[in-house]
């Protein structure tokens, strides 16, 4: 497929730029003298375009080579200002030679001497050399401005972007060992006393590591995937709990694809057996509810125990997914704690769904 000639913005406004400027002044001529001399007409328009445009285009390369588009504004400033006079001066005897030059071969008639010419016409010329070039230099630089101020958002967002991959990757390389250290705690509890019932954890542990630990570097799972890592880390627990711990779970099917930040509701359940159900002496029971509520995708957790007001500081795992929650959602979601009557503690987490 044949590709079709790409002209950049610079030249597209240099183009319709000083076409514009030169069927301006154009008319202007026509207008004034109210004759019209087709030839020199166009070979006004031709030679417009050429040295203004080689005059512009001149100090755009000038100035790139010296990076005045990244220079503050009170420096720039003080660059541009002689600039635009100088570029007037260049204007001005550009501009009165080619003009002397055209009319005397395509308009031949009672013309002055070129220094007379220049003497009637060069204070004029100039200044309006100085206002073109002036305006030129102000619409040029604040559209270097511009894009100097999109490449440093896009680098900052990028840079922004990397860090929160990098923090996320922190944590989830704090939380995998510390969820690995609590299951084989679980397991080395059976070895001696119920070795078959160990041989089972061993199993449940290893699928609990392909399933839920390791499937890429991914920061975030689907609740399918999410809940399937929980229920092998509840029957872990069970095995060491037996009847002392059921669980009943809740789950909106319409929600099993949604995404949740990997091991976050995972933490919530185990932070739930090990702080509450396994410290009751008869056990007790966690109950996982997963609904929608508006935008948000809500988890409710409860679980049989109390909050201690003594030791309050949250764990290793609940610190850590206030972290992540705030890295990854910007202060959008939200986790709460509660304890309500009857022995009842409830961890509640919404997610965005967006």
């Amino acid at each position: 497929m044949e590709r079709k000639p790409h002209i950049s913005l610079y030249w597209k406004c240099q183009l319709i730029g000083w076409s514009l400027m030169s069927l301006y002044w154009g008319i202007d001529g026509w207008m004034e003298s109210g004759r019209f001399n087709m030839g020199l007409g166009i070979a006004m328009y031709l030679s417009d375009l050429l040295v203004y445009i080689s005059i512009t285009h001149l100090y755009r390369n000038f100035a790139l080579k010296r990076h005045w588009q990244d220079l503050p504004l009170k420096p720039l400033v003080r660059h541009i200002v002689p600039t635009a006079l100088l570029m007037g001066l260049v204007y001005m005897v550009v501009t009165i030679l080619k003009q002397y030059a055209l009319k005397a071969i395509l308009a031949p008639g009672h013309m002055p001497g070129l220094p007379e010419y220049a003497r009637l016409n060069g204070l004029k010329t100039f200044m309006g050399g100085i206002r073109l070039m002036s305006i030129w230099l102000l619409a040029y630089h604040l559209y270097q401005y511009a894009q100097r101020e999109i490449r440093l958002a896009r680098e900052n967002a990028r840079l922004g972007l990397s860090i929160k991959e990098a923090q996320l990757d922190n944590l989830s390389a704090q939380l995998n060992p510390h969820f690995l250290f609590n299951s084989l705690n679980t397991i080395k509890s059976l070895i001696r006393t119920e070795p078959q019932t160990a041989r089972r954890g061993i199993d449940l542990l290893s699928e609990l590591l392909r399933n839920g630990l390791y499937q890429g570097e991914s920061m975030f799972t689907s609740v399918r995937e999410e809940m399937d890592v929980v229920r092998d880390y509840l029957e872990l627990e069970q095995l060491r709990m037996e009847e002392r711990l059921t669980c009943d779970i809740v789950i909106d099917d319409l929600l099993l694809n949604a995404f949740v930040p990997r091991m976050s509701i995972q933490t919530l359940v185990e932070n739930a057996v090990k702080h509450g159900v396994s410290r009751q002496k008869d056990g007790g029971a966690i109950g996982i509810d997963i609904d929608r509520q508006d935008d948000f995708l809500r988890v409710s957790i409860k679980n049989s125990g109390s909050l201690d007001p003594i030791d309050s500081r949250p764990g290793i795992g609940i610190k850590n997914l206030r972290e992540r929650l705030q890295i990854a959602y910007h202060g959008k979601a939200s986790f709460d704690m509660r304890e309500y009557a009857g022995g009842i503690v409830c961890s509640t987490l919404n997610i965005p769904l967006s």
